[in-house]
């Protein structure tokens, strides 16, 4: 499939996430700001969807103005001056607005595709309202991006011992990524959303961590090769998260707009799909099976000092736990309670 097509299977990724700002009718036409990040900016795939929608908007009652960022922190603090009255941004990055979404992206948390949907259900009902709420922010809307991996350029480096010493481009606002790094003996190397696939891609640095929609967009294939590998382990599940200043939309809005983006998912999930599969089958490299038990164990020990640092918000951990539980009952972590 051609850079093209993926592009524009990115961009439909995150349809949901403007349409979610224009599925609320309202009896007057307001104007809404709204910051959006996309690493290509103006002309990316993430930007344009958005700005083809929003004639949708209009018909809703909305009038988006929306702003093109390259860089995710920019947005952020944007958003957080008050400039925007939305922003799509990461989970991780969304963490400062809402600490319990924002740790939905925990590392080892989320292992596949039915335990985040299931967690998506969960919090789409209305009783789960108040934890998407903190101070005068709401997330209005997550919609799943994909298993998150482990791009390596020596696909001999096949454990997690022999990445002692290696260089990591790791996202430097991301405590769970740095703590994970030097857990293992690793060296970590600042990056961020806009360049980290750079730093990769030019050898610059040994492995890069990033969701299958990222490979194509952004060229992670030249990073690979000759000798690289993509680990076939997910070490978390990234998300998109539109994030609204409350009193800015009307009431009941929020709610409204996590029910649209619902209907959304399985065309998101059928995009992280096809993204995967553009990843040759000789890159994937499979981990031995007595081994992810380990995997799992490191990554629990990750969150949990997060949890205790308050980096992480106990009360989604806890949750997590128990999709995994409803998935794989007889899991020891059903029985020791850790999380």
């Amino acid at each position: 499939m051609k850079t093209r097509a993926i592009r524009k299977q990115l961009a439909a990724l995150t349809c949901a996430a403007v349409m979610t700002l224009a599925g609320s009718a309202s009896a007057e036409m307001v104007a809404r700001s709204f910051c959006v990040f996309d690493p290509i900016g103006a002309n990316g795939p993430l930007f344009n969807i958005m700005k083809t929608a929003k004639p949708s908007a209009l018909g809703w009652g909305v009038n988006l103005d929306l702003r093109a960022y390259t860089d995710e922190k920019v947005a952020a603090e944007d958003f957080k001056a008050g400039q925007c009255d939305a922003v799509l941004l990461t989970g991780t990055r969304a963490r400062e607005f809402n600490r319990f979404t924002g740790t939905l992206e925990a590392m080892g948390a989320i292992p596949g595709d039915e335990e985040m949907k299931l967690l998506l259900q969960t919090l789409n009902q209305p009783k789960a309202a108040a934890l998407l709420t903190q101070g005068e922010f709401e997330v209005a809307g997550i919609l799943p991006a994909g298993a998150v991996y482990l791009f390596i350029r020596d696909r001999n480096l096949d454990s997690v011992e022999e990445l002692q010493g290696k260089k990591v481009a790791t996202l430097d606002y991301d405590n769970a990524a740095l703590t994970m790094v030097r857990r293992v003996g690793a060296s970590v190397v600042s990056a961020n959303s806009s360049n980290f696939a750079g730093k990769f891609n030019n050898g610059n640095v040994d492995v890069a961590y990033a969701p299958a929609v990222a490979y194509t967009p952004l060229e992670l294939y030249k990073g690979l090769e000759p000798d690289g590998g993509v680990f076939n382990y997910k070490l978390a599940q990234m998300n998109f998260q539109i994030i609204i200043r409350q009193d800015r939309f009307p009431e009941g809005y929020g709610q409204l707009s996590r029910e649209y983006a619902a209907g959304r998912y399985e065309e998101a999930y059928q995009i992280i799909r096809d993204a995967e599969a553009e990843i040759k089958d000789e890159y994937w490299m499979r981990p031995a099976a007595q081994k992810l038990e380990g995997y799992d164990k490191l990554l629990r020990e990750v969150r949990i000092a997060l949890r205790d640092e308050g980096a992480y918000d106990s009360r989604a951990l806890t949750l997590m736990r128990k999709v995994r539980c409803k998935t794989n009952p007889t899991a020891a972590e059903c029985v020791e309670n850790l999380e």
